[in-house]
C-alpha cells in the first residue's frame, strides 16, 4: 500500500505516461500536476520516484536535456495496473464501511428486540 505522497506522485506519472507505457518528463512537469498545498520539492519528488522504482512500479532513468534534469519512465506491470489497484482499494474500503454500518444496524435491532422481549 502506497503512502499519500506516493499515491499522488504515482498518479501524476501514470497520467503523464497516458497509456503509452513510457514517457520523458522533468521533475517540474511532475510537480505541476501535484497539489500545491503539499509543497513538493524536486528532491522530495526524486526520493518518492526512487522508492516507487524500488517497489517495481516503473524503471527510472535520469537524463539531461539542455542542462535540465529529465526522467525516462517506463511503466512495469504494477505501474500499468495502478489505476485498477487504486479502484480495488477504494471498493474494499467502501465494503468494510458498509459491513460495519450493517453490523451496527443489526446489533441495534437485536438489542431492541431483546429489550422488548425481556421487559
Amino acid at each position: 500500500m502506497l503512502s499519500k505522497q506516493e499515491n499522488e506522485v504515482m498518479s501524476a506519472v501514470y497520467d503523464m505516461c497516458d497509456g503509452k507505457g513510457s514517457c520523458l518528463v522533468s521533475p517540474m512537469e511532475i510537480m505541476s500536476i501535484l497539489p500545491a498545498k503539499r509543497n513538493y520539492t524536486p528532491e522530495r519528488v526524486e526520493k518518492i520516484l526512487r522508492s516507487l522504482e524500488l517497489d517495481d512500479y516503473f524503471d527510472l532513468i535520469q537524463s539531461d536535456r539542455k542542462g535540465e534534469k529529465m526522467y525516462v519512465i517506463t511503466l512495469h506491470a504494477n505501474g500499468e495496473a495502478y489505476k485498477r489497484t487504486a479502484l480495488q482499494v477504494r471498493r474494499s474500503v467502501a465494503f468494510k464501511i458498509g459491513l460495519s454500518v450493517g453490523g451496527a444496524v443489526i446489533t441495534f435491532v437485536v438489542g431492541l428486540l431483546l429489550k422488548m422481549i425481556f421487559s
